[in-house]
Parts: structure tokens; C-alpha cells; sequence
């Protein structure tokens, strides 16, 4: 079994003549040709051609970025807010004891 990749313009538009899967010299187990419309290459996986070209990944990746920083900030901000309000309850709890009511006094002496 083999696949036949056919020739294409890679990302510097450059012609890349098309090529027969399994490769010379290749594993012998790529007989599919796998890739986007302008990197293309042999592999094992019958589903791993995509008709894109292959910079729409960039938009995932830059996408997949400002996610997770807007994520980030907000992890940041909800820990910054626990901590001063941490800090708030100890600072404003009151320094002095309650009276309790009852007096201590040592045992053992006795007045008589």
C-alpha cells in the first residue's frame, strides 16, 4: 500500500515535487500521506491531513495564549484578594483580652 503525496508550495513558496509514501530509506510504516496544504509528509495515521495551511496553527496557539493568560490574571487577582482579606480580618481582630469575670489569685495562702 502506498499514497502519493502530490506537489505543493511550502510556507517560503517554494515548489516541493510530490512524493510516493512510503519513503526511501523512511519507515516503513508511513504509508499515508499526512500534513496541511503546505507541509506535507509520510506517516501512519490515515486521518492526519489537514486541507489548511499549516500557519492557521499559529492562530490556535496565539489563541490558546491569551486563554490561559487571561486565566493567569485571573488566579492572581483571586489569590492577591484572599490574602488582604486574610490580612484584614487578623489587623482589625481587638488586641485586648476580654474580661472574663473571674479573678485569679494564688492558692495556698490563707489568711487567718
Amino acid at each position: 500500500m502506498s499514497a502519493e503525496c502530490s506537489s505543493y508550495l511550502n510556507a517560503d513558496k517554494v515548489l516541493v515535487s510530490g512524493f510516493s509514501c512510503p519513503r526511501t530509506g523512511g519507515d516503513a510504516r508511513a504509508v499515508y500521506c499526512c500534513g496541511f496544504q503546505d507541509v506535507k509528509y509520510c506517516c501512519d495515521d490515515p486521518q492526519s491531513f489537514f486541507p489548511y495551511e499549516h500557519s492557521y496553527m499559529w492562530w490556535l496557539s496565539v489563541g490558546a495564549l491569551v486563554g490561559l493568560s487571561i486565566a493567569a490574571v485571573v488566579l492572581f487577582a483571586f489569590i492577591i484578594t484572599v490574602c488582604v482579606l486574610c490580612y484584614l480580618f487578623i489587623s482589625t481582630k481587638p488586641r485586648s483580652k476580654l474580661d472574663t469575670g473571674l479573678s485569679l489569685q494564688m492558692a495556698g495562702k490563707t489568711s487567718c
